[in-house]
């Protein structure tokens, strides 16, 4: 279904996007220099590109190579168009040479194009031995030898540029070879040549630089039907539709409005309709910034992502989405991770774009949560993941699956995963606090990573879970967690010098079993609370009062908290926190 969900925006981006795709045999490649023939074919000039990195020319579609001698069409290094290069293996360069020639000779000869019959001639009158001691390449040896791709031009004009030429490579690159399997292409439904190797995916983050495959097969584990060795023959797809999808694939991972990172996962995603604008929209709701703001280099990027995720909210919630986009467009997300040589698909969800953007919705709903006014009105899915890292190790990243547990979950509007919770417990009761807010045990997103949990997983009720303080909330874990926040007030207003509050030694232990920790908390708060008695009596009696009515709510203290519950615990102890951090703003 993926391949068939590719092949199709292909066919969609051809139509709609004629100059941005790379058309049926062709692709986008750098060149470093030009070999200028005569008529007679004859070498006689090297023109080499002004930059470094040289052009990014459309040029014949290209062989995946692995370690054997493959020759490529009218684009090529100078291993494969001249027989010479810089790697010390003259054998091997040589056989490069002939295998170009070959080719070369066997799809251009007897034509009557002037650029064909000019190339036919070099080749059978180059010799790679002689052609070291030319002149144009002792002049152009450190530029041109070094490996990078070499075109064609005759008598002045560039062989790829001719259309008869053009016409000639979309022609060869989708008709079958001599060797070609013919078989029913499992995208298509028809009978036609099948892709060995397909082209490479470049871009997913992790993966290998030179590309990385979707489709392949290279252990007997996974052959089937006696295709031993035979690789894509295994699961035939045919040329063209292998082209399709990958030709589709790389130009939405190179595309800032059709991508997103989540931890090792590269996220892509497009619509059947109205493309640019919901997958614009997508990016902006995912917390990315799209082509234009990254073009612009823009300094408020949080700002402007928060502008614009705000704006597809309140579309969502009053109804208007339909006015700008085609909610019911056919809408696709994949997500892509690394697996050496080749890619996982950590998923595939597809829905109406109204659906996708519906449950998106609910989620920000579920894990919105009070928060300093400083601070970003959402947080995106990178943040939620970014809770469950430890910064203080070495590889301090998420899991590699949660990434993509969480996006499916919030895709579909189903449950959280469980390790989300997990390890955001995890960070909790193993991070000491510091200066580092990212080190901080309650921060605002793995309160938000609770709550959003006790609502989805566990089934609370939006008027037990609630964005803000619950003061009339009476069930204990909760209740627990505002009285240690209004104890641990106790002791900073008592001693405001104090370097380590029970925040940092009791926390742990009275989350997991209050009947051990609470009495000892309570009776070291009547210490603080009688000097404060002394030095601000009328803080001592708000702070008697505060306390009193909740512990009032406790008939006596559980020995134990289960994981749901300490959740519960942290919430009570996140909310009491911020609610005093509200009313010295509203003091302000």
């Amino acid at each position: 279904m993926i391949l068939q969900a590719l092949t199709r925006y292909y066919d969609q981006l051809l139509q709609t996007k004629p100059n941005e795709i790379a058309h049926p045999g062709w692709c986008e490649r750098p060149v470093i220099a030009k070999l200028e023939l005569n008529a007679k074919g004859e070498l006689v000039n090297i023109i080499p590109a002004p930059e470094k990195r040289g052009w990014r020319m459309s040029v014949p579609v290209q062989e995946k190579r692995a370690s054997g001698v493959c020759a490529n069409f009218l684009c090529d290094t100078s291993s494969y168009l001249l027989g010479i290069d810089k790697k010390g293996k003259p054998k091997r360069t040589l056989q490069c040479f002939e295998a170009s020639k070959t080719k070369h000779l066997e799809i251009l000869s007897g034509l009557e194009l002037l650029p064909a019959q000019a190339i036919v001639r070099f080749f059978e009158r180059w010799d790679p031995a002689r052609g070291q001691s030319d002149p144009l390449i002792v002049q152009h040896a450190e530029r041109i030898l070094a490996g990078g791709n070499l075109v064609f031009s005759v008598e002045g004009e560039d062989v790829l540029e001719n259309p008869q030429m053009r016409e000639l490579v979309e022609r060869v690159a989708m008709e079958a070879s001599g060797d070609a399997v013919i078989m029913t292409c499992l995208v298509s439904g028809k009978n036609e040549p099948i892709a060995r190797l397909h082209p490479a995916i470049k871009g997913v983050v992790g993966a290998q630089s030179s590309g990385a495959s979707l489709v392949s097969f290279n252990a007997a584990a996974f052959e089937s039907y006696g295709r031993k060795d035979e690789q894509g023959l295994n699961s035939p797809v045919g040329v063209k539709a292998a082209f399709a999808y990958t030709t589709a694939l790389n130009y939405l991972i190179s595309n800032d409005d059709h991508r997103i990172r989540l931890g090792d996962t590269t996220i892509v995603y497009w619509a059947e309709r109205h493309d640019d604008e919901c997958s614009s929209m997508m990016t902006g709701a995912l917390g990315g910034l799209g082509r234009k703001a990254r073009e612009e280099k823009a300094k408020d990027n949080a700002e402007r992502t928060d502008l614009l995720l705000d704006a597809t909210m309140k579309a969502i919630r009053n109804g208007t989405l339909a006015k700008t986009v085609d909610v019911n467009a056919p809408f696709y997300v994949l997500g892509l991770a690394p697996n050496a040589s080749r890619l996982s698909v950590r998923f595939f969800y597809t829905s109406s774009f109204g659906s996708i953007m519906q449950n998106l919705a609910r989620h920000y709903e579920r894990i919105a949560i009070c928060h300093a006014p400083f601070e970003r009105e959402y947080l995106t899915p990178y943040q939620l993941l970014r809770e469950t890292e430890n910064p203080k190790a070495k590889q301090h990243a998420a899991t590699p699956q949660l990434g993509g547990a969480l996006m499916r979950a919030i895709l579909s509007d189903s449950p959280y995963p469980e390790s989300l919770y997990e390890n955001t417990l995890l960070r909790i009761h193993s991070t000491q606090n510091d200066d580092d807010a990212r080190v901080r045990k309650i921060t605002r997103g793995r309160a938000a990573i609770v709550k959003a949990y006790l609502l989805k997983n566990r089934g609370a009720s939006e008027q037990e879970v609630t964005v803000a303080l619950n003061e009339g909330k009476t069930y204990a874990p909760y209740v627990l967690g505002r009285i240690f926040s209004i104890l641990e007030k106790v002791q900073e207003d008592a001693n405001p010098n104090i370097n380590a509050t029970i925040m940092d030694k009791y926390f742990d232990s009275a989350s997991t079993t209050p009947a051990v920790v609470f009495p000892v908390i309570i009776k070291l708060a009547n210490h603080h609370l009688q000097k404060l008695d002394r030095d601000k009596p009328g803080l001592a009696v708000t702070h008697r009062k505060a306390l009193g009515e909740l512990l009032d709510r406790i008939p006596e203290f559980p020995k134990r908290l289960s994981i749901e519950d300490q959740g519960e615990f942290i919430l009570g102890y996140y909310q009491q926190t911020q609610r005093r951090y509200e009313k010295k703003d509203k003091e302000a």
